[in-house]
């Protein structure tokens, strides 16, 4: 079971870290990421908002999401790219080639153009594509130079617009040597290609788009490019967040991306919306976790153990933002720590009987923790009924984790709190663990508790027309203590 989560579509995954950004107050974003001038093609279908066209910041913009590809020169890179794109059919994403800010040779250097190293990370103008990239992450339009291949210079006059994207996609060989380049990215993806299959592409590409002649190229590749891969190329595999091998013939890798990449979009806007919703820290190792415990043909044992895995998670991540106190210790070296103390009054609750598979890995992370529990008989969107409670005493002293591993309407989650706020527990004392959560019920629980918290490990689509979450879990406590 392990080796699915590392091998499975064939990708390798080294730590994706995708930090969840604060996000400003919304309103529509222009309806085209970009539009071209003077043989720049457009990335996205609509037409821009009168200010994305006049190349004016939206103060009610979110930041994109900036997707990093590199690989070897013909690795099928701007094929992975393509393929992203199309996916992300209903989102404005825009791609920005690394080749369109090669440096424009001078004469001296057009009447030796064979003697000049084009990978290189001196060929480009890096500062240049710095400042595109950060008026497009500001949410400003921008110019990006058209490069001529042939005559080796920037059109003087022409230029491809780019506006406002809710997707920046970088793509060229050199877009991770660059360490200020690389930290505007949320991921990157390295596309690993054979050799041989690379000269073969880019002989190709090089006699039929940009009318050079066979020789010429093998000379180059020769000289140049094959070295350039190995110091410089290649060497910046090492910072990539994930590495597909075959390139835009890996369909079940770039399916998963896309997957990522929109969880992510989707989680932004509802965290625009509640800022005290906290969704754990997305990696491919998680949502290779959500994919086994989804499988409806996973067996008891492994849907228990994956479940215990990203329950461990979401209490360790809900842990986090409860108040802590500054602390100095003395070390074994007699040096001082300045460090926290953790918060000492706080206590379980778990609503029976999905709830209960979360007491475990509470205890796990608290010693000695007080536990309680609320018993809400279910049915349907309404009817909800309060059977059974037991609580700590001193509870209202006391911050709460209250658990329930889904959070479809709401309305139990909510019959929960109102119980605890009524016990004297403050509202923003309580913080809401769950794995998996609908919109709907994080509108419910939100817009009637503000000063709550939620804490969740993912966020589904929503519900269907009989109140499961979609596409869920199925019956959790069924499946997860083995009476399904």
């Amino acid at each position: 079971m392990e080796d699915v989560l590392e091998s499975a579509v064939g990708a390798h995954f080294s730590g994706l870290r995708l930090e969840s950004r604060r996000l400003s107050s919304s309103s529509s974003l222009p309806s085209s990421p970009s539009s071209a001038t003077c043989n720049g093609t457009a990335d996205a279908s609509s037409a821009a908002t009168t200010a994305a066209a006049n190349g004016l910041a939206s103060p009610t913009a979110r930041q994109p999401f900036v997707i990093g590809v590199s690989g070897g020169t013909a690795s099928g890179k701007t094929t992975v790219c393509d393929m992203i794109i199309q996916q992300l059919h209903d989102h404005r994403v825009v791609l920005v080639n690394q080749d369109s800010f090669y440096r424009g040779l001078t004469e001296e250097q057009s009447e030796h153009v064979g003697e000049y190293n084009f990978d290189h990370p001196d060929a480009f103008d890096t500062d240049r594509l710095l400042e595109c990239m950060g008026k497009l992450k500001s949410g400003q339009s921008v110019n990006i130079p058209i490069y001529d291949f042939k005559n080796h210079r920037r059109c003087s006059e022409s230029f491809r617009k780019v506006n406002v994207s809710d997707v920046i996609i970088l793509e060229g060989i050199l877009v991770f040597h660059d360490q200020r380049v690389r930290d505007l990215m949320d991921m990157k993806i390295f596309v690993d290609t054979d050799a041989d299959i690379r000269l073969a592409r880019r002989i190709r590409r090089d006699t039929v788009e940009r009318g050079r002649d066979v020789l010429s190229v093998l000379d180059q590749y020769g000289r140049f490019v094959k070295p350039a891969f190995e110091d410089f190329v290649l060497p910046s595999k090492k910072y990539a967040d994930v590495i597909i091998p075959r390139g835009g013939d890996n369909h079940v890798a770039i399916d998963l991306i896309v997957q990522h990449i929109r969880t992510k979009l989707g989680q932004h806007d509802l965290c625009k919306f509640y800022p005290n919703v906290k969704v754990v820290h997305t990696t491919f190792q998680i949502r290779g976790m959500h994919t086994l415990i989804r499988d409806q043909e996973i067996t008891t044992p492994d849907f228990v153990f994956y479940s215990d895995r990203l329950i461990r998670l979401v209490v360790e991540h809900g842990l986090g933002h409860l108040p802590f106190t500054e602390k100095q210790v003395i070390t074994p070296t007699g040096s001082i720590y300045s460090g926290v103390d953790f918060c000492k009054k706080l206590c379980g609750v778990s609503i029976v009987r999905s709830g209960e598979s979360m007491e475990n890995a509470l205890r796990a992370c608290c010693k000695g923790i007080k536990i309680g529990k609320i018993l809400i008989h279910r049915d349907g969107d309404n009817g909800q009924q309060l059977i059974y409670h037991k609580l700590p005493m001193d509870i209202a002293e006391r911050h709460v984790l209250l658990m329930d591993p889904v959070l479809g309407t709401g309305n139990s989650a909510n019959q929960a709190i109102e119980l605890l706020i009524r016990k004297g527990v403050p509202e923003d004392q309580i913080m809401f663990l769950n794995l998996i959560s609908a919109p709907e019920g994080i509108h419910c629980v939100c817009k009637r508790f503000p000063r709550l918290k939620i804490v969740t490990s993912e966020i589904d689509v929503g519900l269907n027309e009989d109140y499961r979450v979609v596409p869920g879990l199925g019956e959790y406590g069924d499946r997860y203590f083995g009476t399904d």
